[in-house]
């Protein structure tokens, strides 16, 4: 047979066996390919199915139909895994477990905020954390400050201010009576000590200084019982002995030391309480201005006659010894300088002072009456200026 002719012969016959050469070319590079897809959608089947097992399970919401009011709140100091657990309770989330490694894969676990929410069942596992940490609640604590110095009519009055009473006539009650807090032992003393009924306030002088978190629903009761748990924090067992050393009751520190929180800064604390504690062993009338501005409300500096004659156990120009309690809520700084007043102030019995600038607040200590006669001349036009600038006649 011509070769020629034997070639055709085969080609022919290879096509009809085997088809074209390109096409058995082409399936070699495609059937891998399309092998591979396949396995592909198959393992992507899989893990859709997968994960829709999983979030129904624990990220879908617990009912989407159910869009009913959950109030749920997140406390000061509440741990991840607190809340988690709350959350878990309240039937808002399938898994405690799965919601707190979600927030710290997340990146959330710390930004959890306060507050007080409106959730709902139809909300997902993403939903809730979203919206807790972004902090859209509204709060559930707030921050009151009692500043040293203040008396109780200043604080009810700045609590009324910020919004955290409507009146201040239920607080104000409470402080007046004090009967409420027979259960803090100090209060106890102040009631069975004979000038209960004499006070302004009882609870004046027992709200420690601070600032406190309390709820924004707290009572006026429970707003005060923070602040007197904390004077026995102040009132540490090293100041009680010491009390006890130099024969005062707390009740009298605690009034000696509203004197001298109101009288001068924190650096002339223990000279203006050596003086004190000169005129009280010397008998003498303690004549503290601040006795006066606590009777009239008014801080007067160059005080009158009327001012100096108020008939009121407080006046210290009318009774020998203490007021009959404390004037304001005094600093720790002023509790200590009523026990450790200025040792060389003491010695060398200093027995007066007086204010020089009032803007300043700076005192002038005088050991005789001559010197303090000799330092009220200087300084009393100054005073007068002051109560002129300032509207008080």
């Amino acid at each position: 047979m011509n070769k020629d002719k034997d070639y055709t012969y085969r080609s022919i016959r290879d096509e009809r066996e085997y088809g074209p050469y390109w096409y058995s070319a082409l399936w070699k590079v495609l059937r891998p390919v399309l092998v591979g897809l396949t396995v592909a959608v198959m393992v992507a089947g899989l893990c859709m199915m997968l994960w829709n097992k999983v979030d129904s399970s624990f990220f879908a919401p617990m009912d989407s139909e159910d869009r009913t009011e959950i109030p749920f709140e997140i406390a000061s100091g509440e741990s991840l895994t607190r809340v988690a657990g709350n959350l878990e309770a309240a039937g808002l989330i399938h898994s405690k477990s799965v919601f707190k490694y979600y927030c710290d894969f997340a990146g959330m676990g710390q930004k959890i905020q306060t507050g007080a929410y409106t959730l709902s069942r139809s909300m997902s596992l993403t939903e809730i954390a979203d919206r807790l940490t972004t902090g859209d609640g509204n709060p559930i604590v707030r921050n009151v400050t009692m500043i040293p110095g203040e008396t109780v009519e200043d604080f009810a009055a700045k609590l009324v201010k910020s919004g955290a009473l409507e009146d201040p006539s239920a607080l104000l009650e409470l402080c007046r009576t004090g009967t409420a807090f027979r259960d803090y032992y100090y209060i106890q003393d102040v009631l069975t000590g004979g000038n209960a009924e004499r006070r302004k306030y009882v609870l004046e002088g027992y709200l420690a200084p601070d600032t406190y978190e309390v709820y924004t629903r707290a009572t006026e009761e429970e707003i005060l019982r923070k602040l007197l748990s904390q004077t026995e924090a102040v009132f540490t067992a090293e100041l009680q002995e010491r009390a006890e050393e130099t024969g005062m009751t707390m009740d009298q520190v605690l009034t000696l030391a509203s004197l001298i929180e109101k009288e001068a800064k924190t650096a002339d604390f223990a000279k203006v309480s050596a003086v004190f504690h000169n005129r009280l062993k010397a008998r003498m009338k303690l004549q503290s201005d601040v006795t006066i501005h606590y009777i009239t409300g008014v801080r007067k500096m160059a005080l009158d006659e009327r001012d100096l004659n108020a008939n009121s156990p407080y006046n210290t120009y009318v009774y020998e010894g203490l007021p009959v309690g404390p004037v304001c809520n005094p600093s720790r700084a002023a509790i200590q300088a009523a026990l450790y007043p200025d040792e060389m102030y003491l010695a060398e019995n200093y027995l007066y002072f007086c204010a020089k600038n009032p803007e300043s607040g700076e005192l002038y200590f005088s050991k005789t009456l001559a010197e303090h006669e000799q330092a009220v001349a200087i300084y009393a036009p100054l005073w007068k200026q002051f109560d002129q600038s300032r509207g008080i006649q």
